[in-house]
């Protein structure tokens, strides 16, 4: 006769991992030992320095709080358990006490997992091994501070860096097409087989496993000097041992190694050691080509491009910078860092050259500003350019001739930026639209007319330029316009209320029943929109908020987060949850983009495992709390 209670266990774990990682009968052997427990809110699941249980738990509803003890004896909440989320993983990996607190936040229903039901499945199955493992590590980790969590990006570690030597941290570039021979094979055959691959070495290997390498190096030095006849077997020349590694080496873990054992080639194979298969090889020559992908290198690659043609070119470096930045799992903070000062150097560079071929000289102090994702320091991937213009104030009778000239130039530079990668905005949000190239009274004009007589249209147009980022010219003249917009702020809740409505028109992105909601026509049927349903929530609550407090200057949205959590204790924990779901949500963006090569904003949710699915749940659910502080704050609802 079926269990009915353990057949309803197996079918709620089976979808989520580790659970969802087993076969059917696996899960349904697991759901019959399974105890389920009752807690009401506030009760202790186990607590610091107690012994661990034989069991570890899911939460089957309700929530629980994990909490670490400070050195003042006080707890602080680490992490927020919901449905279908794993904890109290110690027993797995290590006797001693339990190092945390578990406590219900809310009235919940637990499943207890034995360990010794499901731990021969954890040391069989290397997916389930892996996740439980990962788990595990990131209980220990603060996901609401600068030291996240692993839970969507495992990386968000404080790491102190030059922006330069990031680019140690990229993986070696690895020759998979290397050349191997046997130990038997002669030095001639296997110099022949060198000129004709065109490579430096040779990897000797015997069961495919590397027992030695020879470079040209050692030709020249024991073949060519006359001291071996070249009919001899190339194991009278190789080097050996085999210095090994895998294949997620990195660079800088390369040069030491080299140096170290004063090598120019290191062999790549299946675990690192010369006991498996060989992979790869990477060479010196590598690492030298590779560090054309080195930022430092690459900045003054753009300061010195002659053409657009090169400037596109380098942006391309700059992509696979990026890529390389992403599989290292570089803290995004950096890689936003180094991204947006790369960019900012290539619009610099392109208006320049752009000002260098217009006929006749500047008619004014003029400067150009980037808005959106650039103004943010948040773009990342080939988006559309969004740009503006502001000029010094001129005579009357000299405005329109002074706006034209700005005009031509500002077309010529959208232009070029179109061809490096830059897509044309397709609302023509760029400064070779006269509605956004303005001299300085004009825009202190344009932001009175927004702020103080707007409809939600206009608020909805206006809001990119709340954001906005100098890249190049007078900074006077942005300054102005900051300064004016924070003093027509000044009392004005009428605007922000406003705004307020416009940060609530893309609710949370789950449905009644917690699935995602995806677009129901067009082009992107069925795809999910990130960009709309994720980061614009995060963007447009951050922007509202930050111009609420009127603090100049921060535009990125996790930093104007961090900020706010300074200037309201009380709210600590959503804005710091909110800081690290929008660098979250950028990151799996990037991800998505740089997989399929696009902009990374439609996702198709059935290329994405369960794994992936619940962890963007887990972000979404700081829109749904940030989005209920701002409708209990602001008089949202009489605009919506």
């Amino acid at each position: 006769m079926t269990n009915s209670i353990a057949s309803r266990i197996a079918d709620f774990l089976s979808n989520f991992p580790p659970f969802s990682l087993l076969e059917k009968v696996q899960l349904e052997l697991i759901a019959g030992e399974v105890k389920v427990m009752y807690f009401e809110q506030g009760q202790t699941i186990f607590a610091r320095d107690e012994s661990v249980h034989h069991y570890f738990y899911i939460v089957q509803k309700g929530a629980v709080d994990l909490q670490k003890v400070n050195e003042n004896e006080e707890a602080e909440t680490i992490d927020k358990c919901d449905e279908g989320d794993v904890f109290g993983l110690r027993p797995l990996f290590a006797k001693e006490n339990y190092q945390i607190n578990a406590i219900t936040d809310e009235e919940s229903v637990i499943y207890a997992i034995p360990l010794t039901i499901f731990k021969p499945y954890a040391i069989s199955n290397p997916a389930v091994g892996n996740f439980l493992m990962e788990s595990f590590a990131s209980n220990t980790r603060n996901p609401y501070s600068n030291e996240h969590k692993g839970k969507l990006v495992s990386d968000e570690e404080d790491i102190s860096l030059k922006k330069e030597a990031l680019f140690e941290l990229q993986p070696i570039p690895i020759v998979k097409k290397m050349v191997t021979v046997s130990p038997e094979t002669s030095i001639q055959k296997s110099a022949i087989l060198m000129s004709r691959r065109k490579v430096g070495s040779v990897i000797v290997v015997e069961h495919q496993k590397p027992v030695g390498i020879v470079t040209d190096v050692d030709l020249r030095e024991l073949v060519a000097t006359g001291k071996l006849p070249i009919d001899n077997p190339i194991r009278d020349v190789m080097n050996s041992p085999v210095i090994c590694y895998s294949k997620n080496l990195t660079i800088a873990q390369a040069q030491l190694t080299m140096m170290k054992h004063n090598i120019n080639h290191i062999c790549i194979t299946k675990d690192g050691t010369p006991n498996t298969k060989v992979k790869g090889i990477v060479s010196e020559h590598d690492i030298i080509v590779s560090q054309g992908n080195n930022p430092a290198v690459l900045m003054k690659a753009i300061n010195r491009a002659s053409s657009t043609k090169k400037l596109k070119r380098i942006r391309n470096k700059i992509m696979i910078l990026l890529n390389g930045y992403m599989k290292s799992n570089i803290p995004l903070a950096h890689i936003s860092n180094i991204i947006f000062e790369l960019n900012d150097a290539t619009i610099k560079r392109t208006i320049q050259r752009c000002i260098d071929k217009m006929d006749s000289p500047l008619p004014a102090k003029f400067a150009w500003m980037s808005l959106g994702s650039q103004g943010r320091k948040e773009q990342l991937l080939h988006t559309d350019q969004d740009n503006a213009l502001v000029f010094e104030d001129v005579p009357a009778e000299k405005l329109e001739e002074t706006r034209a000239y700005f005009l031509k130039l500002a077309t010529k530079v959208t232009k070029r930026l179109n061809i490096i990668g830059y897509e044309f905005c397709p609302a023509e949000m760029m400064a070779r639209n006269q509605k956004y190239c303005l001299s300085e009274t004009e825009w202190k004009d344009q932001f009175s007319t927004w702020v103080t007589t707007s409809g939600s249209d206009e608020i909805l147009l206006c809001q990119i330029f709340f954001d906005f980022d100098i890249a190049y010219g007078e900074i006077k003249l942005t300054n102005a316009i900051s300064d004016h917009v924070f003093d027509i702020l000044n009392g004005n809740r009428n605007f922000l209320n406003r705004l307020a409505a416009q940060a609530l028109r893309n609710p949370s992105p789950l449905g009644f029943f917690r699935q995602f909601l995806v677009e129901q026509d067009g082009e992107k049927k069925d795809l999910f929109d990130i960009k709309k349903r994720g980061i614009m929530p995060l963007t447009d609550a951050a922007r509202l908020l930050i111009l609420e407090h009127r603090v100049k200057n921060i535009s990125n949205t996790s930093e104007r987060f961090e900020k706010l959590a300074q200037l309201e204790p009380n709210n600590k924990d959503i804005y710091q949850a909110c800081a690290y779901s929008s660098r979250a949500l950028i990151k799996f963006r990037t991800k998505q983009g740089l997989k399929h090569k696009d902009n990374g904003r439609f996702i198709n949710l059935e290329d994405l495992g369960k794994e992936d699915k619940i962890k963007l749940k887990r972000c979404f659910k700081t829109i749904k709390e940030i989005q209920e502080l701002i409708k209990v704050r602001f008089e949202a609802a009489y605009y919506l």
